[in-house]
This record gives structure tokens, C-alpha cells and sequence, in this order.
């Protein structure tokens, strides 16, 4: 009789191979709360170096870290009319606290423009305050209807930057930098996914903005996951909380402003990007253990062989761990590693102490062969390099193997059952989007016929991407 695989197949049933996965993978749990979540230390430590990766790049980008307050009085969301009409649905709202009725209600923190812009009218007097370049690292609760585990949460774990301008023209290049500079960069280069990037159609865009950037990812499915966005929010908020500068004139004028986030939501990307039936698939940059040296036998020499090589590779720069918990049947610990993704992993036996050699098993290319122990610290980073480019090449390959131009909305609507569609927004149109939206099919973004993100939506030549989603 065949023993039952570890996880469900993609093939057979993606979702329950999603859910498989974040279980057996020790990823996170459901919370008691429905819609929330419990991230356990494997997978908050993959959300740990997307912080650090992130981080570093947001502050190159010039911003700085602060923290605002998660409890945002009800009176602040009502001055925006669109920013809250589109949240009303996901807000969650306090009516008592210590015991007795609020004078005011106070919404848990959905996003921060409001309360923010609250704070950038006093600090903001003149043109020498700007621009004033704001990031902070929260959650946020939306009240979510279909909760999926890193996907759709009601409370998730995120980054959101708010920037005040000078100029519409200062603030477009922050969000297009942002965009492309500190997100694609990220996306491409260290979580490996081949990201679109481009914009919203004017019904997509963030309540309150006058244009949102995306990033779009093809997952294992086909299906598209939006995994970040930068939004140019013009002067909406300036308006609504009177937020003016002292130009060098001596007049005032209301600053123009931009916001943008990433998310937990990132992590259920990778898990779908680049998992497979054996597991995750983490990418070498991103991978808080990126080798792992596993003892076969508890025997003296093993064990001093194995703590040898680890140290080895940590000296060379690798994030690396030793396993010598040999009380545990090495069958089972290997695949525990494999269902982890740890790029590495380095077997040694006491037949392999005779030979001078290491068993080096390939997470991501796939394949192991016997190399000599002691060129491992020379080779090893070299291979993990290799295995990130592999990455990134296999995710770019998918989306352009399941994109297909499409000339109708019914062709567009056959794209969209197992990949991506790419037709003309001028034959599209709103009009063509609505039918679309109605069967479940979305307009992701839009782009130029060159690929790039285009300056308008109606810019002669713009295509739309179209496919299901998460």
C-alpha cells in the first residue's frame, strides 16, 4: 500500500495544500478569534528578516521609524469622506472601556492616514519641515468576512509609510521610488517572485487616493496576490486636516502626500510562489537558516564533525544550523527540514567521516551528491547564490508561460481560469471591468505595452492584467 503523502498535492487541491503546509511547517496556527492568527516562531522568523530586508531599504529611501497610537477617534475617519466610506465595512469600533461608554467611539487602527495627518498639521509649519518622510512597523485590524491564514486576516502584522511633500511632482517620484526602488527590489531580489508592476484601475485604487501602484505576484495556481502598494494621495488628507506649509512667498499651501505598506501577506506569497508538494521553498537571501548540518549517528566523531562544519560556514557567512539531536530518527528530522525549505542541508554519517565527504541535498534545484567536507564553506555560498537566481528565473518563467493576450472579455475571462490575461484597456474599459468583477475576475493593474507602469490610465497603448485572486 502507498504511504500517504506529507501534504495534500497542489495539483489535486492547492487551498488544502496552502493549509497543509502552514500546519506541518509549524508556520502559524488560527487564533480564538475568527480571522485571526497565531504566527509561530518559524514563520515570524521568515517575517523577521522581511523586516530587516525592508527596514534597511525604507530607511535608505530616507525614512524614519515612529509609532502612532493603534485607537483612532471616530470623529478623525469621517473627515475624508471616500477614506471612509471605504473602510466603514472591515472597521472594528470600541464603544466602552473602563467600564462604561465611551463619549466618543474609537476605531482600532484599520490604517493611519487619519491619525497621522493629525500629527503632520502641527509638525508641519513651513517648507523647511518638508518633506517629512514617516514610517511605522504595527498591526492593523480590518474585519475580514473570508479569513485566510497570512492572506487575509483580521488583525496582520505590517509597515505603512506616510510622507508629506512639498509638490505633486515630489510626491510622485517618493511613491514611484518606493515602488520600484524599495519594493520591487525587495520582491525581485530577495523573495525571488517575478513581480508586474503597475497601477490600479481608478476602482481598485485605496480610498482616499488619487493613484495606487501595485505589485503583482503569480502564485503556484496562477492565480494573482497584490503584495504591496505605494499610493500618491494627492491632497485629499492635507485638505481634511488642513495640514499647510509656509511657502518662501509667505503664502500657505496644503502639502501633497503619499502613503504605502507591505505586509504579513508577503508570507503567504513565498508559501505559494515557490512551495511545492514537499514543501517550502525559502529563498537563500530571505532564509533565517539557509544551511543546516544534520549528525545521522549520535557518535562522538559525527557530532564533532558536524559542529566543525557549522562553524565553518558561520565563519564564512552563513546562517547556519547544527542538528545533533540524534534522540530523533534522522528520517524524521530530514523532513522536517525539507517541509521548512532550509535551502541546505548537510548530512554526515560515519561512512562519510571514512570518506572525507558531506551528503549536500538541494532544497531548491533538487538533487544531492557526496562533496568534500572540507570545501563546503567555499562552496556553499556560491550554491546558495545559484539557488536564488533559480528562484527568481522559475517564477518569471510561470507568469509568462500562463499569460496569454487576449482580444475580449470572454477570452479574458478563459485567461483568467488558469493564469493571467492581457487585453487593451481602451477595448476594456470600466465597463469591461464590471462584468469581469462580477464573475470573480479582476483587473490586477494596468501597464504599458512596454511593461512599464504607465502615467494614466487611459494612456493610448495601456494594457490591463486580468486574473483571479487571493
Amino acid at each position: 500500500m502507498a504511504k500517504a503523502p506529507i501534504l495534500t498535492p497542489q495539483a489535486e487541491d492547492f487551498p488544502r495544500w496552502y493549509q497543509d503546509l502552514i500546519n506541518k511547517a509549524e508556520l502559524a496556527d488560527n487564533g480564538p478569534v475568527r480571522g485571526t492568527m497565531v504566527i509561530r516562531p518559524y514563520g515570524y522568523g521568515l517575517w523577521e528578516r522581511m523586516q530587516q530586508e525592508m527596514d534597511a531599504r525604507i530607511k535608505k529611501a530616507g525614512a524614519q521609524n515612529a509609532y502612532f497610537p493603534m485607537f483612532i477617534p471616530q470623529s478623525y475617519l469621517t473627515r475624508e469622506a471616500e477614506h471612509v466610506e471605504g473602510f466603514a465595512p472591515e472597521l472594528a469600533v470600541v464603544t466602552h472601556g473602563g467600564g462604561k461608554e465611551l463619549e466618543e467611539p474609537v476605531v482600532v487602527r484599520p490604517t493611519s492616514e487619519t491619525i497621522i495627518n493629525e500629527y503632520f498639521s502641527k509638525w508641519v509649519q513651513s517648507h523647511r519641515d518638508l518633506p517629512l518622510l514617516i514610517n511605522q512597523w504595527a498591526n492593523v485590524v480590518r474585519w475580514e468576512l473570508r479569513p485566510r491564514v497570512f492572506l487575509r486576516t483580521t488583525e496582520f502584522l505590517w509597515q505603512e509609510g506616510h510622507t508629506a511633500h512639498a509638490t505633486y511632482e515630489d510626491a510622485h517620484a517618493y511613491a514611484s521610488m518606493i515602488h520600484t526602488d524599495v519594493y520591487g527590489d525587495f520582491m525581485t531580489n530577495v523573495l525571488g517572485i517575478d513581480v508586474v508592476l503597475g497601477r490600479k484601475t481608478a476602482k481598485e485604487r485605496f480610498a482616499g487616493a488619487i493613484n495606487t501602484l501595485t505589485l503583482e505576484g503569480m502564485m503556484g495556481d496562477g492565480k494573482a496576490l497584490q503584495m504591496g502598494t505605494s499610493h500618491e494621495l494627492g491632497q485629499n488628507f492635507a485638505k481634511a486636516f488642513n495640514t499647510t506649509y509656509l511657502k518662501g512667498e509667505g503664502e500657505r499651501e496644503h502639502v501633497w502626500q503619499t502613503s504605502w505598506g507591505v505586509s504579513t501577506r508577503m508570507v503567504g506569497g513565498l508559501i505559494m510562489s515557490h512551495g511545492d508538494d514537499s514543501g517550502l521553498r525559502v529563498p537563500p537571501r530571505l532564509a533565517a537558516v539557509q544551511a543546516v548540518v544534520l549528525a545521522i549517528k549520535g557518535d562522538d566523531a559525527v557530532l564533532a564533525k558536524v559542529r566543525e562544519i557549522g562553524a565553518q560556514l558561520e565563519a564564512a557567512g552563513v546562517r547556519v544550523v547544527v542538528d545533533d539531536k540524534t534522540d530523533t530518527p534522522f528520517g524524521r528530522r530530514a523532513v522536517d527540514w525539507e517541509l521548512k525549505g532550509v535551502p541546505l542541508r548537510i548530512e554526515v554519517g560515519p561512512r562519510d567521516l571514512e570518506n572525507g565527504t558531506a551528503m549536500l541535498v538541494r532544497r531548491i534545484a533538487g538533487g544531492k551528491e557526496p562533496v568534500n567536507a572540507d570545501a563546503l564553506a567555499t562552496l556553499v555560498p556560491t550554491i546558495l547564490e545559484e539557488d536564488q537566481a533559480l528562484l527568481l528565473q522559475q517564477s518569471r518563467e510561470r507568469r509568462l508561460a500562463r499569460t496569454v493576450d487576449v482580444a475580449s472579455i470572454e477570452e479574458a475571462r478563459e485567461a483568467a481560469a488558469t493564469g493571467w490575461g492581457r487585453i487593451s484597456w481602451a477595448d476594456l474599459g470600466p465597463e469591461g471591468e464590471a462584468k469581469l468583477a462580477a464573475e470573480g475576475v479582476s483587473v490586477r493593474c494596468i501597464v504599458a505595452e512596454d511593461g512599464s507602469v504607465p502615467a494614466e490610465d487611459d494612456q493610448p497603448g495601456n494594457i490591463a492584467i486580468v486574473a483571479r485572486a487571493y
